[in-house]
């Protein structure tokens, strides 16, 4: 009886929780979809504007003197090239020590001051670490240069490349630690040859991610590298670059220059899409082992 007078009761509520659970799942359905197709319009429309300026040309001539039609941004990427080398070369190592630092020594105050200060530079506008690499190496050395574009770069590299190693490296089991102390090996090689190498390409993929990053930024640049319509590869001389290239080529009044620009913005956009393609493609096996 007492069963009998509970069921709709029981049957509303059933109801009632099957419509907010089709309610949420639509949210958040409708929500992912938008992010997606977000993300599709904007790849879709530089695709539209930059595929007409992909050519053989695009890719080996340097621009043309103003008012000439025609050329290319050979200079802004090999220049690009140059100065993400250079900041991988200076960020990469530095980012992956602070963050082993932080996962086997990082337990006092100085290691809560170094996470917290990793914390505020990820958070620190590009244009005033532009400013910071332009007072540290431009005016001491009186003239721009792809270096100091470099280091620009490094500086915002290191927080990502840092708490993303921090990160892996503490989902190791600590008894793998406990493992190679008690066969007496030092800690420094448990952590070198075991803790980090064991998660070396997970680290990669944060690594990636933050040249992902570096690649696509264009204030520090115009502070730093400046820029070129030269094809140069000397790093202690202002040197082109791809995002300072499309800047320049996107406020001008030429409309070649805006088609180039176009041109410019989906090269920079398939490498960054790229990157993260590799990135997944690197953790994806992992994954799948662990």
């Amino acid at each position: 009886m007492i069963t009998g007078h509970l069921t709709p009761f029981l049957e509303a509520r059933d109801t009632r929780r099957r419509v907010s659970n089709l309610v949420a799942c639509g949210t958040l359905t409708f929500l992912s979809g938008v992010a997606i197709g977000a993300l599709f319009l904007v790849f879709g429309y530089v695709l539209y504007r930059g595929f007409p300026a992909i050519n053989w040309a695009f890719f080996i001539e340097t621009p043309r003197p103003v008012g000439e039609v025609g050329g290319g941004l050979a200079n802004a990427m090999v220049g690009s090239l140059i100065i993400l080398l250079l900041a991988s070369l200076l960020g990469i190592p530095w980012g992956i020590l602070t963050g082993v630092y932080l996962s086997e020594y990082g337990r006092g105050r100085l290691g809560s001051a170094v996470r917290f200060c990793s914390d505020m530079l990820s958070s620190v506008p590009s244009i005033v670490i532009g400013l910071f690499a332009y007072a540290l190496l431009v005016v001491p050395m009186k003239h721009f240069s792809a270096l100091a574009g470099s280091v620009a770069l490094a500086v915002m590299m290191v927080p990502t490349i840092a708490r993303s190693t921090e990160e892996l490296l503490r989902l190791v089991p600590n008894h793998i630690r406990e493992a190679g102390l008690a066969l007496g090996v030092p800690r420094w090689k448990v952590i070198l040859l075991i803790v980090l190498r064991g998660n070396l390409s997970a680290i990669l993929t944060g690594v990636m991610l933050a040249i992902a990053r570096a690649s696509g930024e264009t204030a520090p640049l115009l502070f730093t590298a400046l820029n070129s319509r030269f094809l140069s590869w000397r790093v202690d001389q202002p040197i082109a670059s791809l995002p300072v290239q499309i800047y320049t080529y996107a406020i001008a009044p030429f409309d070649d220059w805006h088609r180039q620009a176009w041109g410019g913005a989906l090269v920079l956009v398939v490498f960054v899409f790229s990157l993260n393609l590799l990135a997944r493609s690197v953790i994806r096996p992992k994954m799948t082992r662990d």
